[in-house]
């Protein structure tokens, strides 16, 4: 396991397998993690555009049969939002299966920024 991931605790195993309106397959295999846009000392993280910067590094990062340029926007893998007036952004494990060099980058950001995150729980509504 990741070594960044090691903490979280989940009984993901139990979850049926679905598919979000994002296409992605959520499963035992496909957990989602909500990065914080907050450090571990309880300050704001800046740039103020850094959920945007970071999910539009990875915009190229797609589902298998995804058509390059059928549109503009981020990848379904990781994804800017906005939680209880924070920016975060949500990073599906299904990036590690297509890129995992992708995934690392995304987790060592967290890590090297000393960011807040963790595992999204079934069921959470993450967005304003």
């Amino acid at each position: 396991m990741h070594a960044s991931l090691q903490h979280s605790t989940s009984s993901v195993a139990s979850r049926r397998v679905a598919v979000s309106p994002r296409g992605i397959v959520h499963g035992p295999l496909s957990r989602e993690f909500v990065i914080e846009g907050v450090t571990h000392g309880g300050k704001p993280f800046r740039p103020g555009d850094w959920s945007e910067r970071l999910a539009g590094a990875l915009s190229s990062f797609r589902p298998r049969g995804a058509r390059i340029g059928a549109h503009i926007g981020y990848s379904p893998y990781c994804v800017p939002r906005v939680v209880a007036n924070v920016k975060c952004v949500i990073v599906n494990e299904g990036l590690r299966k297509l890129e995992p060099m992708a995934w690392d980058f995304v987790m060592n950001f967290a890590r090297d920024n000393e960011l807040r995150w963790h595992e999204r729980a079934p069921g959470e509504v993450v967005g304003d």
